[in-house]
């Protein structure tokens, strides 16, 4: 009998393998002024910044009605997060500028079901568009976005960062995979993809830990990496904090850190996401060496994850900030593309979470995205916009907070990546191609792929093989994607930060991101 004791029973990984949503494909001839997305059909999201005596609630339910169906409340949630507070002065201002927005951040999920026999299949985007069609204007009601990592094989349908990843028959549990709207094809950028041209590789070091090797500054930052945590590493063990790790998933059975196959046959094969929080952990830790680094899991192994789940987990660092939790920047190596990224068609929850940490003086770093497109990726664009597009951009800042820094990808020459997303969004450029990091080390961590050595032949006790392609219990891999840049620049921004001793603030944080930014070279020419 073959059992892994700890290991999810055959239920929960054909759960884990159904797709978390559909990915909306647009064609030429659509009228409906929309975009390609990511999404969960069955649910819509509504804005708690919308009060609860709104009209729209009112029209929202009767344009469900009218298509045949019904919004019921979600019920038996076992995370929800705390209802937030917030002075009046604070919502006055962003009546200022959204006059709807009286309530106070946060969502409400809400199932589609069918309410009449003859209904066709709820879909949430179908609401949205005959809501549209007649311009009805619904603010704060929006899709649930299924957001991504950015590695370079997450977000793309090329795939092929995991050299071994196309014996997995069942590719299709990430729906942005050979439907992806996002970017086409092959194209050059595939060489990313590969081992030994940026792809996720073995790799060994054999320096110091940069904590050993650099003085320990005057004060002592705390970044917050939300992602899929982060797994024992020697390097990392001694600097993690676990002040936030409630704010996100703690379910240690599907650790993408401790747990690296979740998905596909039960052959070995790693999935896409697993090891990329501890990887991007490693890049702040060389950046700032001293810095306090604490995981947050939002994620799975997929390197997928639901825009209920980000909102929870912002809503629950605001809270823990709010409170005098120590957080000076957070990185956020993930994002979405918006299906209507325009003023007034844009739900702004997330950027009004991430103002309410800008404010308590945190910066937020993000990654641009790896599709080669100038397309806007959320919450990458949130940030200045230098030009700022004719028709403003999606979301009005008040300009109040600490700076949101969006990171493009350099390659090792210091040009900009082939993969990474450009536009008037993107802040800024630092190394994320062919990259070297940590990732969970030791085997016991299980951090050890299915595939073996092509030849080994052990004499005289002593183990001898040729190198074991997906093993990584050594702790070290090279890896490529705007995931692995964005952590360059926090960990940078953070060691700024360490070099005054003073609790957060913006002006604080400002300076830090002005000093830093100031340093950096633009890219290759």
């Amino acid at each position: 009998m073959l059992t892994d004791k700890g290991a999810p029973d055959w239920r929960r990984r054909a759960e884990q393998e159904l797709p978390r949503g559909v990915v909306r494909v647009v064609t030429r001839d659509d009228h409906d002024t929309a975009f390609s997305t990511g999404y969960v059909p069955s649910r819509l999201l509504v804005s708690t910044l919308l009060p609860p005596d709104d009209p729209v609630r009112a029209l929202l339910a009767e344009l469900v009605a009218e298509l045949g169906w019904a919004l019921e409340p979600e019920r038996g949630r076992t995370r929800r997060a705390a209802r937030l507070e917030e002075s009046p002065e604070v919502t006055k201002e962003r009546l200022s500028r959204y006059p709807w927005a009286s309530g106070t951040p946060g969502t409400e999920r809400f199932r589609l079901v069918s309410a009449i026999s003859t209904a066709p299949t709820p879909d949430a985007w179908e609401v949205l568009r005959v809501a549209r069609s007649r311009g009805i204007g619904l603010p704060g009601v929006g899709l649930e976005h299924v957001g991504f990592l950015a590695p370079f094989h997450s977000t793309n349908p090329f795939h092929s960062t995991n050299p071994f990843h196309s014996t997995n028959p069942f590719h299709s549990t990430n729906p942005f995979h050979s439907t992806n709207p996002y970017a086409g094809g092959d194209t050059p950028s595939i060489e990313y993809g590969f081992a030994g041209s940026g792809g996720r590789q073995v790799v060994a070091y054999v320096g110091p830990d940069p904590a050993d090797a650099t003085a320990k500054p005057a004060g002592s930052a705390v970044v917050a990496v939300v992602d899929t945590g982060c797994g024992s590493h020697p390097w990392l063990d001694p600097v993690v904090v676990t002040a936030f790790a409630a704010a996100g998933f703690t379910d240690a059975g599907n650790d993408p850190e401790a747990r690296p196959d979740q998905l596909g046959p039960l052959d070995g094969m790693l999935d896409e996401g697993s090891g990329h929080g501890t990887f991007v952990a490693g890049l702040v830790h060389q950046s700032a060496p001293h810095a306090g680094i604490a995981p947050v899991r939002v994620a799975g192994s997929d390197g997928l994850w639901e825009e209920q789940d980000l909102v929870d987990t912002l809503t629950a660092l605001v809270v823990q900030v709010e409170g005098g939790a120590r957080l000076d920047v957070l990185n956020l190596s993930l994002g979405f593309y918006h299906e209507t990224p325009e003023q007034n068609a844009f739900d702004i929850t997330v950027a009004e979470l991430l103002l309410r940490l800008r404010r308590a003086g945190v910066v937020v770093v993000c990654s641009a995205g790896n599709d080669s497109t100038d397309r806007p990726m959320f919450p990458a664009a949130l940030g200045p916009w230098n030009p700022a597009p004719a028709g403003g951009t999606p979301w009005i800042d008040p300009g109040d907070g600490a700076p949101l820094v969006s990171v493009g990808a350099l390659n090792p020459n210091g040009t900009v990546a082939l993969f990474s997303n450009i536009g008037p969004w993107v802040r800024c450029f630092a190394p994320g191609a062919a990259v070297l990091s940590t990732l969970p080390a030791g085997g016991a961590s299980g951090f050890e792929g299915g595939v073996q050595a092509t030849a080994s032949d052990p004499l005289g006790g002593v183990a001898r093989e040729t190198i074991d392609p997906d093993d990584f219990s050594g702790g070290f891999a090279v890896w490529s994607g705007t995931s692995f840049a964005a952590p360059v620049v926090a960990g940078l921004i953070a060691a700024e930060l360490q070099s005054v001793s003073a609790e957060p603030s913006v002006e604080r944080a400002r300076a830090a991101v002005a000093a830093v930014l100031g340093r950096m070279q633009p890219p290759s020419a």
